[in-house]
This record gives structure tokens, C-alpha cells and sequence, in this order.
């Protein structure tokens, strides 16, 4: 159960609200909570510390204090049809949020779609959710988890933190680079032809880029060579018999990991 709260405008971003919090079991369930009992959206709320924090199909993303955990709710975000390609906003976000927060220029890689790397260890993790509700909304929460000072012995990817590389990056200030840098990227991406600017921030820190990868998805692993990707933000493989097969979900990994 989370501790009382306020809202208060986002620092740098004024438009949107902002919930600081000690303890909370997840920042997107609150999110999702706020969205049933009637939330218009456009609420970022940050957590000290997460006691069920979760990663992409339900696997434990591990919360202890000090590093950032932070979910944005939004409300019907038009256009709706696009809504496939937030994750991706949101990692050119992040991104670029870090690089002001560690005065850096790319010090992070993506791998797609949304997870950062630095020397091929990743830095944090995005989960996108979505729910309809009740009364036919619909809620979208986009959460976010960076190593700010310490990282997990992951056992699917190696992981690293920007203490351990050398910045001394609070989450404080992380988060307040953050919530700006979403606000432009989120703009941008509401004008028609928005997307093709994110992609081409995405594909210039774009990690495996004309690498042999495997994908796996939930019914199969599919190898290739990291070619492009579409108009909506999905991974093109290109495969041995030089024909190009497109990827709509699944995880990335170099060939022999």
C-alpha cells in the first residue's frame, strides 16, 4: 500500500502531474489504480523503493533504493493506432535523459525495442501496459526502471549501473530529466510523420544494428541480421535466403548468447 500522496506539477514539465512516494508495491499497478478511480492521465509517479516490481512477461525486476523507478500514466493517447510505437519514445526518452543527467552525448545503446545497454549491459528496462477501463477509456502506462546505483545479477542479460560507470547520477535527477525530455519526445510524436524523427533517434544508438541476432518469441527463435526497422517500429531480420521478415515482438539476442 502506498504512503498518502499529492500531486504536484512534474518538474520541467509542467503539464503533467507528479506523485512522489516512499514504498510502493509497483509504480504502474498504482498508475492503473489511479486510472480506475477516475485519473484523466498525464500523472508520472516515482517510488523511493518497489516491493513487486515487474519487467516485461512478468519477470521480477529487482527495486532496491536509490535507483529510479518511475511509470507515467496516460489516458486515450492519440493517435491510438500508434500506440505500438510508445515503447520506442520512450527508450529515445530515456536515453536522452540520461545523457543530460550523466553529461554524456550516447553514452547508451538501444536494443530493441526499448531496453538501454552500455557496453552491451543493460542499464534499465521500460514495461508498456495497457488497460481498458470501466467506462471505455483507455489507460496506458509506460514504466521505467534504471540502475541508477547499484544492478542485479540479471540472469538473462549482464547488467550494469552509471555508479559503476563512473556518474553519480541520483534517481532525483535522473527523474528531472526524465519527465521534459518525454514531454518533447511525446509531442513530437503526436504531429503527423512524428514517428520517423523518434526512429531515427532510435536506429542512430541502435545496439546489433547489421548483426547476426536471434529473436525469440513466444512460440519460436528466429536468427537474422539486424537490418532495419518499419514505419511502425518493428525489427526487420534479414534472413539467409535474403528475404526480409518482420518481428512484432519478442527478445533480442546476439547470436551464441
Amino acid at each position: 500500500m502506498a504512503d498518502h500522496y499529492s500531486e504536484r506539477p512534474a518538474p520541467g514539465a509542467p503539464d503533467f502531474l507528479f506523485e512522489d512516494h516512499k514504498i510502493v508495491g509497483s509504480t504502474n499497478a498504482l498508475c492503473f489504480e489511479r486510472a480506475r478511480m477516475g485519473h484523466t492521465g498525464g500523472l508520472w509517479i516515482r517510488a523511493q523503493e518497489q516491493t513487486e516490481g515487474r519487467g516485461r512477461r512478468g519477470r521480477e525486476w529487482s527495486s532496491p533504493t536509490g535507483n529510479l523507478f518511475t511509470s507515467l500514466l496516460l489516458v486515450d493517447p492519440k493517435p491510438a493506432d500508434r500506440i505500438g510505437e510508445l515503447p520506442l519514445v520512450a527508450a529515445v526518452a530515456l536515453a536522452e535523459a540520461v545523457d543530460k543527467a550523466a553529461g554524456t552525448l550516447h553514452l547508451v545503446e538501444l536494443k530493441w525495442p526499448n531496453d538501454l545497454l552500455v557496453n552491451g549491459a543493460k542499464l534499465s528496462g521500460i514495461l508498456l501496459e495497457a488497460e481498458v477501463l470501466a467506462d471505455g477509456r483507455q489507460a496506458v502506462v509506460i514504466g521505467f526502471g534504471v540502475n541508477c546505483i547499484s544492478h542485479p545479477p540479471l540472469s538473462l542479460y549482464q547488467a550494469t549501473d552509471l555508479r559503476s560507470l563512473g556518474f553519480q547520477v541520483t534517481a532525483e535527477r535522473l527523474f528531472e530529466a526524465l519527465a521534459p525530455s518525454f514531454s518533447e519526445m511525446l509531442d513530437g510524436w503526436r504531429k503527423p510523420g512524428g514517428f520517423e524523427t523518434i526512429q531515427k533517434k532510435w536506429l542512430k544508438r541502435a545496439a546489433h544494428l547489421g548483426k547476426v541476432i536471434t529473436v525469440r518469441t513466444a512460440r519460436e527463435e528466429i536468427s537474422g541480421i539486424f537490418a532495419d526497422l518499419d514505419a511502425r517500429g518493428h525489427l526487420v531480420l534479414k534472413q539467409d535466403d535474403g528475404g526480409m521478415r518482420t518481428i512484432y515482438a519478442g527478445d533480442v539476442f546476439l547470436s551464441g548468447e
